[in-house]
């Protein structure tokens, strides 16, 4: 089980939009795939169409109490997509987690607990923010996926993170590796977005994805419908990104299995 944490402390980068729609097309190459919503928004949860009311336990009750994965878990309306959903109740947790020796490790520790193989990858969406949750998605991720969106603040929000996960790696996570950097809302007739695209580029070389993620309306429509975009309009431009972008996460994965 590989477990991916799709990360940045920016909000508004596609971080959500980003793990619906990875994880529904993996899901479509027949993989297993769990997706963890660790953002007290649910923003996640809500886009797989998962309504308030079927949210009776969460990833709220996965950090604070021992509970196993199967106790939280929703099947979504994507065969092979499975959710444990988000509640406001994550907003009070980073408060109560700082009552637990292993604070940095509860994500951690539930994983563990589950033994019976059941996805090939788990996916976790964090909070715009640096904080516990977060911290603990990196902890038990065996790699991060980083969103950028191209704009003029991406390079210094983006060492921001890289600091943080040399820290969770010196402390924490030894094993955390970059699996990739994915550019998202670009626009080709903003000049900008271009040059962005060249200097993140020049600085991270391969680690960013060769699949850019277009302005996309549709995009932004899929979530009211609770569906994700793959299923909303395949054929749009932005799934038709997020399908080559799965594809580059998949070729990527071989190392994480070998690191697993």
């Amino acid at each position: 089980m590989i477990c991916i944490t799709i990360a940045n402390q920016k909000g508004g980068v596609g971080k959500t939009t980003t793990a619906i729609n990875v994880g529904t097309a993996l899901a479509a190459t027949g993989m297993r795939v769990l997706l963890i919503d660790l953002d007290p928004q649910g923003n996640a949860s809500t886009g797989l169409g998962i309504g308030r009311a079927e949210r009776e336990r969460s990833s709220y009750d996965l950090l604070v109490s021992d509970v196993n994965l199967e106790d939280v878990v929703i099947s979504t309306r994507v065969p092979g997509l499975d959710i444990i959903p988000a509640t406001q109740d994550l907003s009070g947790a980073e408060i109560e987690l700082i009552e637990f020796d292993a604070r940095t490790h509860r994500l951690d520790a539930a994983l563990a607990r589950h033994v019976a193989n059941r996805w090939d990858v788990v996916l976790i969406d964090c909070p715009p923010s640096l904080g516990l949750l977060t911290i603990n998605a990196m902890v038990a991720a065996h790699a991060l996926l980083v969103p950028l969106q191209c704009e003029f603040f991406a390079l210094e929000g983006l060492s921001q993170l890289l600091n943080t996960v040399e820290r969770i790696r010196s402390r924490f996570n030894p094993g955390l590796s970059i699996l990739g950097v994915a550019l998202t809302m670009y626009d080709r007739r903003n000049r900008l977005t271009d040059q962005v695209s060249d200097d993140v580029r020049a600085v991270l070389g391969k680690v960013v994805f060769d699949t850019v993620i277009p302005r996309n309306v549709r995009l932004s429509e899929a979530p009211s419908h609770g569906v994700p975009a793959l299923i909303y309009d395949y054929k749009c431009a932005g799934s038709e990104a997020y399908i080559a972008l799965a594809r580059e996460v998949i070729d990527r994965l071989p190392k994480l299995k070998k690191a697993a």
